[in-house]
């Protein structure tokens, strides 16, 4: 979605777990004029992918985001990476890894940081259950680079009822294997990432029902001094992405590049 601003930076926005680029339909239309905007389908995911909820290898997603960077990027153009949840979690990722140069800002929607973050609710609020023992066995066995069963699932989502029987139900992505949930959130040393994000931004909804949006600034600027920190009351956690106070906030923040 080009901006027909010379200047603009381009933008990418990533979806969280579970569902697709569709998420932002509204957010991206908001923004069209601020940025040149990219809402991919993550490998794995959308109406149909090759293999649903799985990826080739650890770290393929921020492959995959390099790839988009170097190829849609013009000569000079800034690049936001923004993500919603999962998706704020890859940002972070992609940030902490050996891409993450390429940017030069974040966005994070209530994204997620890793399950033992004081920011996360049991079980993400009751939307994931994960495979306790399958993914801690499969920890242990890549710690001696034993990889061969990494294509099993390790957490699957309560993904609502409306959705599954909704016109797009088909599109939903209800499980993730060991290396798809791997390569969708930050590494273990989670604080090393986030140490490593350029100028970012964080937005979360006081009534997020998966995340403690109150403790995002207290973790976070123990390690980086690079974030603006917005809480938008009232707001749960999907309904984060279409609030006009989200909008307006990554306007704002747009025209800093």
């Amino acid at each position: 979605m080009p901006s027909g601003q010379k200047t603009a930076p381009l933008l990418i926005l990533v979806h969280g777990s579970g569902w697709h680029g569709q998420q932002f339909d509204g957010l991206a239309s908001s923004l069209a004029k601020a940025a040149d905007i990219l809402v991919p389908d993550l490998r794995g995911h959308g109406e149909n992918p090759i293999r649903r909820g799985d990826v080739d290898y650890i770290g393929q997603l921020e492959d995959d985001l390099a790839d988009l960077i170097a190829t849609y990027r013009q000569d000079g153009q800034k690049v936001i990476l923004a993500g919603h949840s999962s998706g704020g979690g890859l940002v972070v990722r992609f940030a902490g890894g050996a891409n993450g140069a390429m940017i030069d800002g974040a966005v994070l929607l209530a994204p997620f940081l890793k399950h033992n973050a004081p920011t996360t609710r049991q079980n993400s609020g009751g939307w994931a259950h994960v495979l306790t023992r399958r993914l801690i066995g499969l920890s242990m066995l890549n710690t001696v680079r034993i990889r061969a069963l990494n294509h099993l699932v390790v957490i699957q989502f309560s993904m609502p009822k409306v959705v599954l029987d909704g016109p797009l139900g088909h599109t939903a992505t209800l499980a993730y294997s060991y290396r798809m949930n791997q390569s969708y959130a930050p590494r273990g040393a989670y604080l090393k990432d986030i140490a490593a994000l350029p100028e970012f931004m964080l937005i979360a909804g006081t009534d997020d029902e998966a995340f403690v949006a109150e403790e995002y600034e207290p973790l976070m600027r123990g390690v980086t001094d690079k974030g603006s920190y917005h809480l938008v009351d009232g707001s749960g956690h999907l309904a984060i992405v279409n609030r006009p106070e989200t909008q307006t906030l990554i306007k704002q923040f747009l025209e800093q590049f």
